[in-house]
């Protein structure tokens, strides 16, 4: 980057147009803020004051990162992270869904990657971008003399140069870190995981989402312990879930006056990857059941602000 992106305005007409073929993009004041474990914040807190002191890193030969690897398991925030991030920036998101990349055709990978970078060219310094599950084209190369695995392997290299040569700010995503290719690996000035969330981050999560009914901190410390290894995805499936049953439930007929059962009803719609640790509250609910009976139930709502919608 000649000078800080946040400086630069975002030229939607030039290249984000074409970029919308792979992906998604996603503008600043849709950001939503993460809830990060503290290594994470820190990290990001480090690079957004590296990005921002370019002069001075210059007076001492080197020059601000503008790449960077997230890695973990599915749910933890990945994605919202690279959004926020380039809303700290002042700048939109172009989240770009890999396996949108890849054709069905000999040599059609490579030809989108190139198409999709040679797009970005004149808006690299007003966007972010976002290569998501970029295991689906940038795994280990295979030497497997099959057609298939030859095009794979085009198509990395592709997408190796393409990374190398992007002077704006590059961001990748992946639950599978061990499937990547150690070059691709290495085209990343960073490489930051990014866990499911321990247990101050749970509480603030469900605190988050319980809005705007009221669960008192002795409420929320319970369902913070029994969502231990819970993604904040799935954390946030569990409070839209509680909060939809206290709207719809007695408008279906339904009742909502035993706890346990309402949560007992969103744990059997809504569950974690089986990959994924179990959190006790779904590992074993009975097990649970007679402490969730203990939260003052249903809560009560919180006011509505005068002039809210």
């Amino acid at each position: 980057m000649s000078e800080p992106a946040r400086q630069r305005k975002p030229d939607l007409s030039k290249g984000l147009d074409r970029a919308q073929k792979f992906g998604t993009i996603l503008m600043p004041h849709e950001a939503e803020e993460p809830i990060l474990a503290a290594g994470v914040r820190l990290a990001i807190y480090e690079w957004l004051t590296e990005i921002r002191s370019r002069g001075e890193l210059e007076a001492v030969g080197l020059t601000p990162r503008s790449t960077a690897l997230l890695y973990g398991p599915p749910g933890t925030g990945k994605t919202t992270l690279a959004h926020h991030l380039a809303a700290r920036l002042g700048l939109p998101l172009v989240a770009v869904q890999s396996e949108r990349l890849v054709g069905m055709h000999l040599g059609e990978t490579g030809r989108n990657i190139a198409e999709l970078f040679d797009g970005l060219a004149d808006a690299e310094h007003g966007c972010v971008v976002l290569l998501d599950e970029i295991d689906g084209i940038g795994s280990t190369r295979s030497s497997d003399p099959q057609a298939c695995a030859r095009e794979m392997n085009m198509a990395l290299t592709t997408l190796l140069t393409r990374v190398e040569a992007f002077r704006g700010m590059c961001i990748a995503a992946t639950n599978r870190k061990e499937s990547l290719d150690p070059a691709l690996w290495r085209r990343f000035g960073m490489q930051i995981s990014v866990d499911l969330p321990g247990g101050e981050e749970r509480f603030a999560i469900l605190k988050r989402y319980a809005v705007p009914f009221d669960f008192c901190d002795e409420d929320l410390d319970l369902i913070t312990d029994i969502t231990q290894g819970a993604s904040p995805a799935l954390l946030r499936q569990l409070m839209e879930g509680l909060k939809r049953a206290l709207v719809l439930h007695p408008r279906l007929g339904l009742k909502i006056d035993d706890v346990a059962i309402v949560f007992r009803a969103i744990t059997s719609a809504v569950a974690p990857h089986p990959d994924l640790p179990q959190p006790p509250l779904w590992k074993s609910f009975e097990t649970h059941a007679r402490k969730l009976r203990e939260i003052p139930w249903p809560p009560a709502r919180q006011p509505q602000k005068k002039g809210a919608a």
